[in-house]
């Protein structure tokens, strides 16, 4: 059966890591998504280091805009570039999905920045873009944020309680249950601190492999003063960022700075695997398996403790349901450009706290 928004649609997004711009080309039809093809493209270089100079520093307005027009063009090359890898001409996609790259994500405050122009991207593309994903939500009382979690409903759900969990800068569950609304919320902080740190002791932007962690010892006393925080105590609905957890909110903690490099980041580490593993014996009680999605997917030292959290959860990656782990978040972009221009919601107030399902973000024609 036909569906409104049936066809090929492009999605993009930039994460918390800023590892890269994800692009993701899927095919909507009536019966499910495929992936047709997908690519990651860097950061132009003095980009990056202006985006990283904006969100730490919060930068002023000119920066503000002149990193949103940077970014707006270098999402349209990564389209570009993807579309002409595919061999598909860009009349044949109805519309870009982009999400952006968050900049400031305050939904307390009833705001959350996402910079990348998209009438640039529009125009540079030759393709409807839809853009601003969060705005609508917000306004509707929630936080806007995650959003990825109604994909998720769509596209992974099965006959039992399953979680799917998002190792981005941030880490993000979505429980599954078959009967009951899914219920999804961030957890806290998977890559941004590892990340940060690596880039602080060697100017790496991720710990590859886990290697740094690898080599130190997680301090247990630093580990159950950093989950104290009362953050981590709060319920659902609830979504963060790395204005809250960075570098600096952990050396509040005077031990962590007597900590060996490899000692600090294997606590880092171990703080994201057992925030996980205690937000699903909290909120999802029946899960026996998690499909994890995202940058952490990769990194076999994070896998590893988690893992051994778990205690007997399976832990899978999105691969085993036939979805590329590292795009997941790209086709939810693309596939929630279909929902737009079929004019459903996007959202499910369930999981952000909005007052009502709303259709989401706003539409430039080339």
């Amino acid at each position: 059966m036909s569906d409104a928004a049936d066809g090929l649609y492009l999605g993009l997004i930039s994460g918390t890591s800023m590892d890269g711009v994800d692009a993701a080309l899927i095919e909507r039809t009536g019966s499910g998504v495929t992936l047709v093809d997908a690519s990651s493209t860097p950061y132009p270089l003095p980009l990056l280091a202006d985006l990283h100079a904006l969100i730490a520093k919060g930068g002023d307005t000119e920066a503000l805009y002149r990193c949103d027009v940077a970014t707006g063009e270098a999402f349209a090359a990564a389209a570009r570039a993807l579309l002409e890898r595919a061999g598909i001409a860009p009349g044949s996609v109805r519309a870009i999905g982009s999400h952006g790259q968050t900049v400031l994500h305050r939904p307390e405050q009833g705001f959350s920045v996402q910079i990348g122009d998209g009438a640039r991207i529009a125009q540079q593309t030759g393709i409807a873009t839809v853009c601003d994903f969060r705005r609508a939500d917000l306004a509707a009382g929630g936080e806007g944020a995650p959003l990825a979690p109604i994909f998720h409903q769509a596209v992974f759900a099965g006959g039992q309680p399953r979680a799917v969990l998002n190792l981005g800068g941030i880490s993000n569950l979505t429980l599954l249950r078959p009967g009951a609304d899914t219920l999804a919320f961030d957890v806290g902080p998977s890559n941004t601190l590892m990340d940060a740190l690596a880039r602080e002791i060697s100017g790496a932007g991720c710990d590859r492999d886990g290697e740094l962690a690898a080599r130190g010892v997680a301090d247990d006393d630093l580990l159950e003063a950093l989950l104290a925080d009362p953050w981590f105590a709060v319920p659902p609905p609830k979504s963060t960022g790395p204005e809250y957890f960075h570098l600096a909110w952990v050396r509040q903690q005077k031990r962590a700075e007597r900590l060996a490099p490899t000692d600090l980041a294997a606590t880092l580490a171990e703080l994201t695997a057992a925030s996980i593993a205690r937000a699903l014996q909290e909120q999802g009680p029946g899960v026996n398996t998690v499909y994890a999605c995202g940058g952490g997917v990769h990194n076999p030292e994070l896998m590893r403790r988690l893992r051994m959290r778990l205690d007997g959860i399976e832990l899978a990656s999105t691969a085993v349901l036939g979805v590329d782990p590292d795009y997941v978040e790209a086709m939810c972009f693309a596939w929630l450009a279909g929902e737009t221009l079929a004019a459903r919601p996007g959202n499910l107030p369930a999981v952000t706290g909005a007052r009502r399902a709303v259709v989401l973000g706003a539409l430039h024609r080339p």
